[in-house]
């Protein structure tokens, strides 16, 4: 079933704490917030892409992966069975078996995604979750033609109509204040030793991150609908899947293959603190775009994505486009580039994926020692952070988009996470102090359940 509210035209709102409220009167991230926050439509996942909010929910079935073990369920029949080679073959495969080709599927996919291609599998533990893609049953897509729904029953749609109505005009949550100075995983010290193994010659970057627990059950679609409200991603997302909830804002593609093959991937590497008012947020720019560290991590990152979109890419198609633009992401303003290809006949969207992931402003250069460097010092496992959230179509499009600037939450606790690109010239307490900078994109605005 599909029916399309004609009445509803979209004009989104800009900027760190701009209203969503469009012409139709309707804002979508209150929408979407109150069908997650309902708990009517079973697991789901929202994805922001510019000018469309998809909230995809009650998943018909799916695909998980875990380090030894490929579990699917489809026509209420699971199966489960060990595998080996590429994990991003593996799920390609799994989903073309399911009886689902007019369907999209979404989920997220794990740092430790990576490992097979990078020659770090015994870094893991069997059990380690790798992927998990789903599905849905009904979609809710809120964009310039208005609400669309599919799916849903005649009684189901006009739920989703009554919960999107009554989320109107109300007043945004109220955040509890997290603590995100305090540093149980010696940060400093972690930073010291890569910089000693980088002027070593081991490798030239790795991204550290540090974990900061929170001493609270979140509200998830709250916190998302609050942080939306104070950040400018590039894509957003919420998610409660598989026993993991997750709200964040994206401040950078992985990887994006569209209809017409096109890949494209938009590195950002080289940060200082946004939003401190005019006169310190220009005075942080022009040291951004003159700091030689930033401009040598920025330009390394840049060239191994060139590198990685040449290597699936048709020969001669990969160039490189605003380069060393400055974007601001919601705490945080950052040099960013964008590297496009046109992918070979000989690629699928999935071995993109598996050639550009993870994303190397989120683990390091050369990627292989760089990812042995984060599961050797890194602290906790990483999970979906520095992951991606996905979502395929039915065409074979992918787009998988960073996972950064969140808020993780499971039956243990709840925590965000941040980190900071490590080189030779790095320093422990203003790598520090960048991740304090990160965590202030999503921090302020963490609401108690």
């Amino acid at each position: 079933m599909s029916t399309t509210d004609e009445r509803v035209r979209c004009g989104y709102g800009d900027g760190p704490g701009a209203a969503f409220t469009q012409a139709g009167g309707i804002d979508p991230v209150a929408a979407v917030s109150a069908l997650a926050a309902a708990d009517r439509f079973g697991e789901y996942v929202m994805y922001e892409r510019p000018g469309e909010w998809v909230f995809a929910a009650d998943p018909l079935g799916g695909v998980e992966l875990d380090a030894h073990e490929l579990r699917v369920e489809w026509a209420g029949r699971v199966t489960a069975e060990p595998w080996q080679g590429s994990p991003a073959a593996v799920i390609d495969r799994a989903l073309a078996g399911l009886d689902a080709t007019d369907r999209h599927a979404y989920g997220w996919i794990g740092f430790e995604f990576c490992a097979w291609a990078l020659g770090a599998t015994a870094h893991l533990d069997p059990r380690t979750p790798l992927a998990h893609l789903m599905i849905p049953r009904i979609e809710v897509r809120i964009g310039a033609t208005g609400i669309r729904i599919d799916g849903a029953t005649a009684a189901e749609a006009e739920e989703i109509h009554a919960l999107i109505a009554a989320a109107q005009a109300t007043a945004l949550p109220v955040a509890r204040a997290a603590d995100i100075t305090l540093d149980p995983t010696a940060y400093r010290d972690r930073v010291a030793g890569a910089v000693a193994e980088i002027r070593d010659g081991r490798y030239q970057k790795v991204i550290l991150s540090r974990k900061v627990d929170l001493p609270f059950v979140v509200d998830v679609p709250a916190t998302y609908r609050l942080g939306r409200a104070h950040n400018t991603p590039a894509r957003s997302f919420l998610l409660r899947l598989g026993g993991l909830e997750a709200a964040g804002f994206s401040p950078e593609l992985v990887v994006a293959v569209d209809d017409g093959r096109v890949v494209t991937t938009e590195p950002l590497a080289g940060t200082r603190a946004f939003g401190r008012g005019a006169d310190a947020d220009r005075a942080a720019r022009a040291e951004l775009v003159g700091d030689p560290k930033e401009i040598v991590e920025h330009a390394i990152s840049v060239r191994t994505s060139f590198a990685e979109i040449a290597a699936v890419a048709e020969p001669g198609s990969t160039a490189v486009s605003d380069f060393m633009a400055v974007r601001e992401r919601g705490s945080v303003q950052h040099l960013a580039s964008t590297v496009r290809g046109r992918l070979a006949t000989d690629r699928s969207a999935w071995d993109a994926l598996a050639t550009l992931f993870p994303s190397v402003t989120a683990s390091g250069i050369p990627k292989a020692a760089g990812v042995d460097a984060v599961f050797r010092l890194d602290h906790d496992p990483r999970g979906l952070y520095s992951g991606a959230v996905l979502t395929v179509s039915p065409s074979g499009a992918l787009e998988a988009t960073l996972v950064l600037r969140a808020v993780y939450q499971t039956t243990e606790g709840a925590w965000l996470r941040a980190g900071a690109g490590i080189v030779g010239q790095s320093r422990p307490d203003r790598e520090f102090e960048e991740t304090c900078e990160k965590l202030s994109s999503i921090a302020p605005y963490v609401v108690e359940a």
